[in-house]
């Protein structure tokens, strides 16, 4: 048996895990042929109603608005959706595989010899907001920076590199990196689904089932498995099934900094006068203007956009509920509307920089998150300056 098939025995059943690298073109060979040999009473496949909806009738992305996204505050989610699109269709690709192709082809075989099937992930969009939700500024910067560098600038691989992923070595060893780099995207991407997935698999009612999984899943599920087959734990997954609520720390903690900056001028004011408080005053809008207006300047953006992003930036610092990406992002929707080929052509654009900065959509969404990215360092650049101008005298 492959390594990456692996029989579980539990109290009254049977489940048969087949671990699969997602653009394999050995993995979909498997999955047909283990489905046709052990002939299951259910086929379990790692992907949500969603998604296979997606996949087996195409994306409607002529229906998204992205002023409603941005007004929505989904603009940091769109993207970190569309560089992930845009790096497994890249390395789909390369092979000639697109990304899913092994649950559609279990899917389609279990349709095929009349056996019921169940998708059993969470939804992605639910994955991804509690990754979101989950990370800092910091953390969202650095998955986007990483999923981007994967998109455009990883290394080609082989056919026999992809089924390398599969390997236990290989996997643990991406695990490490992945929890090291951002542990709290690891734990909603990796051992939450784990969660998940082995849930789903154990309510179904069936003596055999096979389930379709990824390959870094395999071990994740297969403990699971024994400890709901154990009675341990129950297969209820609500707790993880919705975006954490905000709690009270973090309701705070987005007015430290506003607080902060307008504390060191009034600060300034009490000790060295008027002069000194405007001068402060300046000083932080001058850095928090400039750098949020750089962001969009690097993105290309049109010379209006840049200005709106300057002037909107400390009214955006002293006001959390709104940033200065939404400002920046709605003011280039508005000067260069998406056309219909950018709604068209989105999929295949997110695969490259080029694209990314010729499809209008993507455009507005690099401006909205550059401009935000420069408005946030901007107010952490000011916080000691502006404490320097105001214990100064």
């Amino acid at each position: 048996m492959s390594q990456t098939i692996r029989r579980i025995e539990l109290s009254a059943r049977t489940i048969i895990l087949a671990g699969t690298a997602h653009i394999s073109h050995e993995s979909i060979d498997e999955v047909r042929s283990l489905i046709e040999e052990e002939k299951p009473d259910r086929v379990c496949v790692e992907i949500d109603e969603g998604r296979w909806r997606s996949m087996s009738e195409g994306n409607s992305w002529e229906s998204l608005n992205i002023g409603k996204v941005l007004r929505g505050g989904r603009g940091f989610l769109l993207m970190a959706n569309l560089a992930l699109s845009g790096f497994q269709r890249r390395m789909g690709s390369e092979v000639g595989v697109k990304p899913g192709e092994e649950m559609a082809a279990a899917i389609r075989t279990a349709e095929a010899m009349g056996i019921p099937y169940s998708f059993c992930d969470r939804d992605v969009q639910v994955t991804l907001k509690r990754a979101w939700a989950k990370s800092g500024l910091w953390n969202r910067a650095k998955l986007i920076a990483a999923l981007a560098e994967s998109s455009f600038f990883s290394e080609k691989l082989s056919p026999e590199e992809i089924e390398k992923l599969k390997e236990r070595n290989e996997l643990e060893q991406m695990m490490t990196e992945l929890a090291d780099f951002l542990p709290s995207v690891k734990a909603v991407l990796i051992d939450e689904r784990d969660r998940f997935l082995a849930s789903r698999i154990y309510q179904s009612s069936e003596t055999r089932v096979v389930a379709v999984v990824g390959a870094g899943h395999l071990d994740g599920i297969e403990a699971w498995l024994r400890r709901l087959d154990s009675g341990e734990v129950k297969a209820d997954t609500s707790d993880i099934e919705q975006s954490p609520p905000k709690g009270t720390l973090g309701k705070i903690a987005v007015w430290v900094i506003p607080l902060l900056i307008v504390g060191l001028i009034a600060l300034g004011f009490f000790r060295s006068g008027t002069q000194t408080s405007l001068h402060l005053l300046v000083r932080w809008i001058l850095l928090n203007g400039s750098l949020a207006a750089l962001g969009s300047a690097i993105c290309l953006a049109n010379p209006l956009t840049i200005l709106v992003s300057f002037v909107m930036a400390p009214f955006a610092t002293l006001n959390p509920a709104v940033g200065v990406g939404l400002f920046a992002g709605l003011a280039e929707a508005y000067l260069r509307k998406p056309r219909v080929r950018d709604l068209e052509h989105l999929a295949e654009d997110v695969t490259s920089i080029k694209g990314f900065y010729g499809n209008r959509v993507t455009h507005i969404l690099l401006v909205f998150f550059l401009s935000s990215l420069g408005g946030a360092i901007g107010n952490f650049i000011t916080l000691p300056v502006l404490a320097a101008g105001a214990f100064h005298r």
